[in-house]
């Protein structure tokens, strides 16, 4: 794979305009700063997946808690705009690591848009993705969403993903409108009525019932594409090359973060609410809670972060068939299974 990788063109990837939001990050990954014990520590650029949720409050956890400090590193964490955003930080320079939607990263690869970069790490070993709306919108079933209008990011995978998920659900997606949006703001386009429903993740809903003060209704991806990941994490595929001892560390740091917000969710919600002040502390928490089963489903035996490489090649097939993505994309192209954690 590292051969295949080497041989592979290094193109720039086009910036989209999420990247005004780390734009001045600084910082490359040799920059080095001192903890209180004077040890070195390297200076880390880390993006959300998508604005600053309950479900990524664990990256604050990792670094309130010091998991980050001890693992060698000074991270910097700002709000990323789903994958379609954090793919090109993350390629450039602009940051180090990020999480994105595997599925996302699998149709942006697939399709050309993306390249140079690779995925160290499950976050989560479902897809989250949905469809959200509220009560009264008229929307209970996948089909009743013919005739409406949604709003997502441009690069979101819910909107990437969402011709694959109208096929195999039974939608006409040409009858769907979709308009552009932000992450922040999203859920308050929602509740102003402006549009029917908006891309969002399961967990998203106790934030969606806070915010517009209506019961949530979802229509999660997994009904109809259950073999799909969720988030995972991703570096350039130069870091991956020149030091993965270093990628190895982040991640062990990132996902010791992730374990204890899923064990102890109120305090992850009150770290989170220390350092966003938008946060609202009663649906952080519940949206870590609903992310438990994500992460590590009940019954499983899978541990945290790891990757199946055959459920992956089932992932990809699925999209083959619905004409998502092109023919010859294998699970080794955007995951670096040497630097994935161990079953």
């Amino acid at each position: 794979m590292r051969m295949i990788r080497f041989a592979r063109t290094v193109a720039a990837v086009a910036l989209t305009t999420a990247l005004a939001l780390v734009a001045g990050c600084g910082g490359s990954d040799s920059d080095e700063g001192a903890g209180e014990d004077g040890k070195a520590l390297k200076k880390v650029t880390y993006l959300t997946s998508f604005g600053n949720f309950g479900r990524d409050a664990y990256a604050w956890v990792a670094k309130d808690k010091g998991f980050f400090e001890e693992a060698g590193f000074d991270v910097e964490i700002k709000p990323g705009q789903g994958t379609g955003g954090v793919i090109p930080a993350v390629v450039s320079g602009q940051a180090q690591f990020g999480p994105i939607d595997l599925t996302g990263g699998l149709l942006h690869m697939g399709s050309g848009q993306a390249k140079d970069f690779v995925a160290v790490a499950a976050i989560q070993q479902r897809t989250m993705a949905a469809i959200a709306t509220t009560e009264g919108n008229g929307i209970a079933t996948p089909k009743d969403l013919e005739g409406k209008r949604l709003a997502d990011t441009p690069g979101s995978v819910v909107r990437n993903l969402f011709p694959t998920y109208a096929r195999l659900a039974g939608v006409d997606a040409d009858k769907v409108t979709w308009v552009n949006g932000e992450a922040q703001t999203l859920m308050g386009t929602l509740a102003g009525g402006s549009v029917d429903g908006i891309g969002q993740f399961v967990v998203g809903k106790p934030t969606i019932e806070a915010v517009t003060k209506k019961k949530a209704v979802l229509l999660p991806y997994s009904d109809v594409m259950p073999d799909l990941y969720g988030n995972v994490l991703i570096t350039s595929e130069k870091i991956a090359e020149q030091d993965p001892e270093m990628v190895k560390r982040f991640t062990g740091a990132l996902l010791k973060g992730l374990e204890y917000s899923l064990a102890h969710s109120k305090e992850a919600a009150e770290i989170l609410e220390r350092n966003v002040d938008a946060t609202n502390p009663t649906a952080a928490a519940a949206e870590l809670a609903l992310m438990a089963e994500y992460v590590t489903p009940g019954g499983s035996g899978t541990a945290l972060g790891t990757l199946d490489s055959a459920r992956v090649a089932r992932s990809i097939a699925i999209l083959e068939r619905a004409g998502a993505l092109r023919q010859g994309m294998t699970p080794e192209r955007i995951i670096d299974f040497d630097l994935v954690p161990k079953a």
